[in-house]
């Protein structure tokens, strides 16, 4: 079902102009939505929800038929997804209280018909891409988004949605929907120029994505919210730091190890809570680390790899328990590989480590071999080569990460007008090496330089 609506009509202002949008019916013989021109192919996620529209239904108790008569009066047409038939000339509207108004929208309803509790589910579950556009039909559609309720609402419903996140450092940042194969630009940070053209490391988490770095006035954290679509200052850590492993679970990430303002090589953990958008200090690690990975699994976090000092590698890695708040060491449970002539640690990126499942995955840099964690006897198996070679550079300048129930790829090479970055994607449930080759998911092109998410 689509709602057909008019662009000839659109009372719509342009870009940088307030705009507002009402739903309005022709009695004659269809609805009428005057939506902004550029909202184009977004309002599709009318069509793509269908479904799930009939399920949120079902399950209220609401049939399609109360819907059809409250909404379009007598009849609904759904022989096909494009339009919707009026068969009754005064259509009526029922509002959230109860109340009818012929003829006309209630300012009470977000979706005329539908008692708003189950309008916010449909929304809820349609794709977060076509938000922006949502909040342009009205104040009360732009106060919703801005609120971030529905946000909440789907962490309740269980609805996820896996976005690539990446810079270039003369490109803002930049969003990719895998599912809908979208490009969408983030609004550029108002960094200066030493934070710009440092190494910076990122992190999602919750609605964020937090983005570390160096300023001149030393370390710094910026924001971006998904809910307003903006960069502002993330409060600095109680021990701000930098070269740390780093990883996400809904609301919360955890910080450890790394190193502070004066190379000092830390054990030291914290835990950001991005709805109170506060850092909290944990129990110091068995041992400082620094170039080190962090991932969670099973609930637990862990930290593997780095350098506990200039020249000492780590091959041990260590789980933290959030419910008793400890650390535990886990001997050898990642060890570099040793082919040809290993460069110095300090020269390597820190393990390129991935969860799917809550198995974990590595991007061995050195012999371009995916490998699988075995929980049980603490080792790793080659389960498949890399698309694209990661020994190049040390590891440097590749992305291994999960993106919902497929590990993500991310690596580039040099064309004739540029950057060329590539996302590469696997689902491991397909088998191992003998099974389907990496899937190219996207290319990204002319871009000079990368710092992946």
């Amino acid at each position: 079902m689509v709602f057909r609506y008019s662009l000839e009509e659109s009372k719509i202002r342009r870009v940088g102009e307030v705009c507002e949008s009402s739903v309005t019916f022709d009695l004659q013989d269809r609805v009428m939505a005057q939506l902004s021109m550029y909202l184009g192919q977004d309002l599709k996620f009318i069509q793509e929800n269908w479904h799930m529209l009939v399920q949120i239904l079902l399950a209220r108790n609401i049939s399609l038929k109360d819907i059809s008569e409250g909404l379009l009066g007598k009849e609904m047409h759904i022989s096909c997804l494009d339009s919707v038939g009026l068969k009754n000339k005064n259509p009526k509207l029922m509002t959230r209280n109860g109340e009818n108004q012929n003829g006309q929208a209630s300012d009470d309803s977000f979706l005329p018909g539908l008692h708003d509790d189950t309008a916010l589910d449909i929304l809820a579950w349609s794709s977060r891409s076509g938000y922006p556009t949502l909040s342009c039909l009205n104040k009360k559609f732009r106060s919703l988004i801005a609120s971030g309720y529905l946000y909440k609402l789907r962490r309740r419903l269980g609805v996820v949605e896996h976005w690539v996140y990446l810079a270039c450092i003369l490109m803002p940042w930049e969003a990719f929907d895998p599912i809908r194969q979208r490009w969408m630009r983030l609004p550029r940070m108002q960094c200066d120029e030493c934070f710009t053209s440092a190494d910076k490391e990122s992190l999602a988490v919750g609605t964020q994505l937090l983005v570390f770095g160096r300023e001149l006035s030393g370390f710094a954290i910026w924001m971006y919210s998904v809910i307003t679509n903006s960069w502002s200052r993330c409060p600095q850590m109680n021990l701000p730091r930098c070269l740390f492993g780093s990883s996400s679970l809904g609301e919360i990430a955890i910080i450890a190890g790394g190193t502070d303002k004066n190379g000092r090589i830390l054990k030291s953990a914290e835990l950001y809570n991005s709805e109170l958008g506060t850092w909290e200090t944990l129990p110091d690690m068995n041992l400082p680390r620094k170039l080190c990975s962090g991932f969670f699994m099973d609930g637990k976090f862990y930290v593997i790899g780095g350098m506990s000092s200039p020249t000492e590698s780590l091959t041990c890695g260590e789980e933290y328990n959030l419910e008793t708040r400890t650390w535990r060491r886990i001997e050898n449970m990642y060890s570099p590989s040793n082919v040809g002539t290993q460069s110095h640690p300090a020269m390597c990126s820190p393990p390129l480590v991935a969860v799917v499942d809550n198995q974990l995955y590595s991007a061995d840099q050195a012999t371009n071999e995916v490998k699988k964690y075995n929980k049980t006897n603490n080792s790793w198996n080659v389960v498949k080569r890399l698309p694209v070679r990661a020994d190049s550079f040390n590891g440097w300048g590749l992305a291994f990460k999960a993106c919902g129930d497929r590990l993500l790829v991310i690596g580039g090479h040099r064309g004739s007008e540029g950057e060329v970055i590539v996302l590469h994607s696997w689902d491991p449930a397909d088998g191992n090496g003998d099974g389907p080759e990496w899937n190219v998911l996207a290319v990204k092109e002319r871009a000079e330089d990368r710092n992946m998410l």
